[in-house]
């Protein structure tokens, strides 16, 4: 169990500038009016600064400033311990302040697994260089030599006795240095705390249902706003009547500005009743291509370019020979929504012209430059402010509902809170855009491959950055970004297989269906679903095990790999043969493997799922999943086993269950029945194996595991049936089609 900070109250937590702030002792707790302290003078946010990431008060309590924040990802846990064991304090003396612009520094977006990879590793350098500092302000102090001081729970001591503490040292004054790339790390053989399963200290609240979520955070003389949203995504609003909503009690302001329509209320319940009354009349439109034909328009679309991401040997050469043969395929992968278990939500208040925004954003300071850029304020007016929300893993509807919150705030001089419904959470969170990918490869005689093709059709990247327009700044004609941010899915398209001849070209489609954004896992888990199924492919076109077909072209020099892979078959109990294996009955068994190493420069991860397919209903059920990861060194173990088994339960219902439905003008699974996900009795039995590396980088843990599901699971359900199954999700009338197709 945790030591404690005795004596503390919610109040003295969050006496940090308004930041929300996570102790061991009072994670998650809140009291409604403490965020409004203002923000601590002069506290810089550059990233070349010591004082940027820590600060000591007088007590020896050490906060922590992170950009990064946790979206349930454990990295509010994980990143004190690499503090604590930097700078030798308990860990209950750490307290962190996560995502506040005013605060904390702009480590960039918190996606991409980079929060320890990253974020990590800039405090674990900033912690260096300031115990380094404090040796040597100690050794002065002391009268004694540096290198014979040694620290221990924030205490300096020296050979003759004398002992400082870092509180006397520096308590409540700046450091004012800049991170020295230089200042010694500690070995890893002298952690205390990194590579240890700490218990989370969030947990206990979030299971007792008395963790403060986005969703339940308020703020004194709150109001309540609902947008009314078009009924087709490019309507224009025509008409507005008022007088359908004047007696509705409480109501505040009916706000139109353009096309964006929405309520102010006293109460929530008032501002629903508002938003679901009003009368307005919208034009019609229908912009959206036919979903029975999404990936015939996806092929369809302009290629503003081409990213050739492998080009090995000639593979047009290869192709041509008249000794090999051909093979050939195309996989699909269905448009997502987030699917947020809480939908999204945000407050914004306006104050002596200064904008606060909470929110459970990703962003906050990437928000922070939308919001001034709407508005038309100088970013030094905004503060953007993270609390959790309940339900990430992606740019979803949050910035949105900010914007929203924002704008209504603005409308009527009060704090307004905006909190989505589900409709509007499916209907109008940006979306994971469909990908279609077609495969090419030649195979001689004795079942070599000769050469592999791949062309991914995806859509473009705005350069330099991750910003999603503000569906708010659309709709009411203001200033607004001209972006697209689907998140860098070209990654993984390449192969991590050495074959001779090898080309990888990625077509980057001009325009997707739907406003898109990164989801998790983006491009790398399509992409390694179509390259490692169609793989597989191969061996069984060779009569090869999947796993030695795999081994064949590993790259010699990368032992991490194939380590991985081996020691996930040990774990699975692997047994040697081609798939499929022949087996009658209405009930079929097998088992598929797959891998990847995440943007072929970082974490490895491979997988075993087991399956079972009833031929007659179609339906796919997963009942275990193996899996070992290698993502160097681990900070917490049990940290990174949630994420393993969330990754895997997210993408098993991604891969059997979700995909987006839509007409000519909106979409149209806008509740849980049509945009069903896994549900408890489905949820396969997990088997994680973690191999950790003290001596090495911390790699990402988080989204890694996430790109080997669907493959894993097609390549599983080929072993049972001989049907291949490329078109994600595996829903049973797909299955059942694939089977009488065969």
């Amino acid at each position: 169990m945790l030591d404690r900070i005795s004596k503390a109250s919610r109040r003295d937590v969050l006496k940090g500038g308004g930041a929300l702030i996570v102790s061991f002792s009072l994670a998650g707790s809140l009291d409604t009016a403490l965020a409004q302290a203002p923000a601590a003078a002069g506290k810089t946010v550059d990233l070349k600064e010591v004082d940027a990431f820590l600060s000591v008060d007088p007590r020896g309590i050490v906060t922590v400033y992170s950009g990064k924040v946790d979206l349930g990802t454990g990295v509010a846990t994980a990143l004190p311990q690499i503090v604590a064991d930097e700078l030798d304090v308990p860990l209950a003396r750490i307290r962190l302040v996560q995502g506040d612009t005013a605060l904390t520094p702009d480590q960039g977006t918190t996606s991409g697994s980079l929060s320890i990879q990253v974020g990590g590793v800039q405090l674990r350098q900033a912690s260096a260089t300031a115990r380094a500092a404090l040796l040597a302000a100690a050794a002065e102090r002391l009268g004694a030599p540096k290198d014979e001081l040694t620290v221990a729970d924030g205490i300096v001591s020296a050979k003759s006795g004398k002992k400082v503490a870092y509180g006397e040292l520096v308590g409540g004054k700046a450091f004012s240095l800049k991170l020295d790339a230089n200042a010694p790390l500690k070995k890893p053989a002298d952690y205390k705390l990194v590579g240890k399963s700490i218990r989370r200290a969030d947990v206990a609240e979030k299971v007792m249902a008395s963790f403060t979520y986005m969703q339940d955070f308020r703020v004194p003389g709150m109001l309540h706003g609902r947008v009314i949203r078009p009924p087709a995504i490019g309507a224009t609003l025509e008409s507005v009547d008022e007088r359908s909503v004047k007696d509705i009690p409480g109501l505040v302001k009916v706000v139109r500005d353009g096309n964006f329509l929405g309520v102010v209320a006293r109460s929530e319940w008032g501002a629903i009743k508002a938003a679901r009354d009003l009368k307005a009349a919208w034009s019609k439109w229908e912009g959206l291509p036919e979903q029975a034909k999404l990936m015939e328009h996806v092929r369809a679309s302009k290629a503003v370019k081409d990213d050739v991401t492998g080009n090995v040997g000639n593979t047009a050469e290869a192709m041509a020979r008249p000794d090999v043969k051909k093979i050939s395929a195309t996989y699909d992968f269905a448009i997502h929504t987030h699917g947020s278990i809480g939908p999204s939500c945000a407050i914004a208040e306006f104050k002596d012209g200064k904008l606060t925004s909470w929110s459970a954003s990703q962003a906050t300071h990437s928000l922070r430059k939308q919001l001034a850029k709407m508005l038309a304020l100088a970013p030094d007016n905004v503060r953007c402010i993270y609390v959790e929300g309940a339900g990430c893993y992606g740019r979803n509807g949050h910035e949105d509902a900010a914007a929203d919150a924002a704008l209504l705030a603005n409308a009527v001089g009060a704090p307004v809170r905006v909190q989505w419904s589900r409709a509007d959470e499916h209907g109008w969170d940006p979306k994971g855009p469909p990908t279609l990918i077609d495969l090419r490869a030649a195979m001689d005689a004795s079942g070599n491959v000769v050469a592999w093709e791949s062309e991914f059709f995806i859509p473009r990247q705005s350069p330099g950055g991750s910003i999603v327009p503000l569906v708010a700044a659309s709709l009411a004609g203001l200033p607004a970004d001209d972006t697209f941010s689907p998140g860098n899915v070209f990654q993984n398209s390449n192969i991590p297989y050495k074959f001779a001849n090898v080309k990888a070209v990625c077509h980057r489609l001009e325009t997707t269906p739907f406003r898109p954004s990164w989801i998790r896992t983006p491009g790398r888990m399509q992409n390694t679903f179509a390259n490692e199924s169609f793989l597989d492919e191969l061996a069984a076109a060779a009569g090869v095990d999947p796993l030695e077909f795999r081994l064949k072209y590993f790259d010699p020099a990368d032992k991490r790999g194939r380590e991985v892979l081996e020691r996930v078959a040990r774990l699975a109990n692997w047994q040697t043969r081609p798939s499929p294996q022949k087996q009658d009955g209405n009930l079929a068994r097998g088992r598929g493997i797959t891998y990847v190493k995440y943007e072929l420069v970082r974490t490895y991860v491979a997988a075993v799922a087991e399956v079972e397919v009833d031929r007659s209903s179609g339906g796919i059920r997963v009942t275990k999943f193996y899996v070992t990861q290698d993502c160097g060194q681990i900070i917490n173990p049990d940290g990174v086993k949630n994420q393993l088994d969330g990754n895997i339960l997210q993408t098993v219902s991604r891969t059997l269950k979700e995909e987006l439905k839509f007409d000519r003008s909106r979409v149209t699974s806008v509740d849980w029945q049509s945009y069903p996900i896994l549900t408890f009795p489905e949820m396969p039995e997990i088997v994680v194996e973690l191999i950790d590396r003290p001596n090495e980088k911390p790699w990402g843990a988080g989204e890694p595991s996430a790109a080997v599901v669907p493959s894993a699971i097609s390549n599983a359900v080929f072993d049972a049936t001989g049907t291949r199954l490329r078109s994600v999700p595996f829903t049973p009338a797909k299955v059942k089609a694939a089977m009488s197709a065969a």
